[in-house]
C-alpha cells in the first residue's frame, strides 16, 4: 500500500457513511435492564486481559491522516473481551427480547458490497458516491444481511452486519456489556506479541495459510477466495491470537467505543485512555473482507478508521467487553 494515497478514498472500501440528506429514522427507545433479562450467557466464552503495551503503527505503513502514529506506551487494567463478535444468534436474541430495531431497518436501507446483493433489482437504489461496489439496498439489515432475499438464519454464527454504532450501544446496554475502548481492542487484538504487523506476526500467509477472511485478487471485480470466502466467515474459522480471540483481522471490521481524532495519539494519556471527547466519527479497528494490499490494508493490527455513529454495511460488526472484572491472570 502507499501510505500517501488520500485515505479518504480508501475509507470508502472499508465501510460506507450514511448518506447525508437519507433523512431521520424512525424512533426506537434503546432497551433497558427493566424490558428484558440480559442473556448474559451468551458472552461466556471471554478472554481476561490486561497490562502494558507499545500502541500505533511500528512500520509507518498507515495513511498519515489515519493518526496511527506516535507509537506510545499504555497501560490497561484488566478487561474481559469477548473471544467473538457478536454473531447473528446472539443479536437476533436481542432483537427478540426488545423489539429494538436497528438503524438501517428504520431507515429502510444499508449497503451490500455489489457481489453479495440478493435484492430484486427495483430495491438497489445506487451506488456510494466515489465506491460504486457500494450498493445501498433497500431492506438491507441484520436479519437480512446481502438484502430482502437473504436471512441471517442462513449464516446463525457469522458476525451480525448492518449494525451502527448506537445499534452496538443499545445491545450493549441490554447485555450489561460495553464496547471496548480503542486501546483495549489493540491490545487484545495483538494476543500479546510486541511490536508486529499483525495479530500472528509479520508475514501476512505464514507457510502459505490465510490467517484472515481479507481479500484475494483484483479488487473490487474478483476475489479469487483463496481464503475460502467472499463475504463473511463464520466466528472462530481462522486461528486465534495469543490470547484466544478470533478474527481480529478481516471479517468485520468492529466498532469501538471511541470517538475518532487523528491526532489523538500526541496527547493520549498512558494508563486507560478512553479516547477524545470530540471526533471526526466512532472509531472502526481490524479490518474486513473487503480489505486488499492494493487497495486498504487496514487489517494491520494498528490499523484504525471510523465512520459516522448511524452508518451501517453489510461488513461491520463488533464484539463486546464485561462492565467489572476482579481479578487478572495475564500481564
Amino acid at each position: 500500500m502507499d501510505a500517501t494515497t488520500d485515505s479518504s478514498h480508501a475509507a470508502s472500501c472499508c465501510s460506507p457513511g450514511r448518506a447525508r440528506g437519507a433523512g431521520a429514522p424512525r424512533t426506537t427507545a434503546a432497551p433497558s435492564a427493566a424490558e428484558a433479562s440480559p442473556r448474559t450467557a451468551h458472552h461466556d466464552d471471554v478472554v481476561l486481559v490486561g497490562g502494558a503495551f507499545q500502541m500505533g503503527d511500528q512500520f509507518g505503513e498507515g495513511y498519515p491522516s489515519d493518526g496511527e502514529t506516535p507509537v506510545h506506551e499504555v497501560e490497561l487494567s484488566a478487561f474481559r473481551i469477548d473471544s467473538t463478535a457478536v454473531t447473528n444468534s446472539m443479536f437476533a436474541a436481542f432483537a427478540e427480547a426488545t423489539g429494538y430495531r436497528t438503524e438501517a431497518e428504520r431507515y429502510a436501507t444499508s449497503a451490500v458490497f455489489h457481489l453479495l446483493v440478493k435484492a430484486n433489482d427495483d430495491d438497489v437504489l445506487g451506488a456510494a458516491a466515489g465506491a460504486p461496489w457500494w450498493l445501498n439496498v433497500r431492506g438491507a439489515d441484520w436479519a437480512h444481511p446481502a438484502g430482502p432475499l437473504s436471512d441471517w438464519t442462513q449464516v446463525p454464527d457469522h458476525p451480525a452486519v448492518h449494525v451502527s454504532w448506537n445499534d452496538a450501544v443499545a445491545y450493549c446496554a441490554w447485555a450489561e456489556r460495553r464496547l471496548p475502548t480503542e486501546a483495549e481492542w489493540e491490545y487484545a487484538a495483538r494476543g500479546g506479541l510486541a511490536a508486529r504487523r499483525y495479530a500472528w506476526g509479520d508475514d501476512l500467509t505464514p507457510d502459505g495459510e490465510h490467517r484472515a477472511n481479507i481479500w484475494q485478487g483484483t479488487f473490487p471485480t474478483l476475489n479469487t477466495q483463496d481464503d475460502g470466502f467472499l463475504g463473511t466467515a463464520p466466528v472462530r474459522s481462522f486461528p486465534p491470537n495469543g490470547y484466544g480471540l478470533y478474527e481480529t483481522a478481516g471479517n468485520v471490521w468492529e466498532w469501538c467505543n471511541d470517538w475518532f481524532l487523528p491526532k489523538y495519539y500526541r496527547s493520549s494519556p498512558r494508563q486507560n485512555p478512553r479516547g477524545p471527547s470530540i471526533g471526526a466519527g466512532r472509531v472502526m479497528r481490524g479490518g474486513s473482507y473487503l480489505c486488499h494490499e492494493s487497495y486498504c490494508s487496514r487489517y494491520r493490527v494498528a490499523a484504525r478508521t471510523s465512520n459516522t455513529p448511524d452508518s451501517s454495511s453489510g461488513n461491520c460488526g463488533f464484539r463486546t467487553v464485561a462492565l467489572e472484572t476482579r481479578a487478572i491472570h495475564r500481564p
